[in-house]
């Protein structure tokens, strides 16, 4: 009988519990992308004794979105991704404003170090005042 092999795994931020009771845990694909997500979303010294994790995109949510905004944003991003990832490969990431909802539409694919199948993350970022 062969054995599904699960090579990455983290506890689900959401703090769902199992049905044993614990609190629940995802596993490669989704732990993965659970990861790239909270990486964009934290913001420098978010983190105890970790002050250099983190991303500064929220920074550009109040500037006027310009090519050269974009282009911050997703080299921001790139270099985050690959200091703080080492599992994967960022294949793209695309930066969409949405100006009705103040904020920006970010979609990142990439793929595992050891498997070509192209996974996407898609996350938003809004002002808050």
């Amino acid at each position: 009988m062969t054995r599904a092999t699960r090579t990455y795994s983290d506890i689900d931020f959401a703090f769902t519990q199992s049905a044993n009771g614990d609190l629940a845990v995802k596993y490669d694909d989704n732990a993965i992308k659970q990861s790239v997500k909270n990486l964009i979303l934290t913001v420098n010294y978010e983190r105890p004794f970790h002050p250099e994790l983190g991303c500064q995109v929220h920074n550009q949510l109040f500037e006027n979105f310009t090519p050269i905004t974009e282009f911050i944003v997703r080299q921001t991003i790139y270099d985050v991704l690959l200091k703080f990832e080492p599992r994967i490969k960022v294949i793209d990431i695309l930066v969409d404003a949405d100006t009705d909802r103040n904020g920006l539409e970010i979609t990142v694919t990439f793929r595992f170090i050891n498997d070509p199948r192209p996974i996407t993350v898609t996350t938003f970022l809004n002002r808050v005042r």
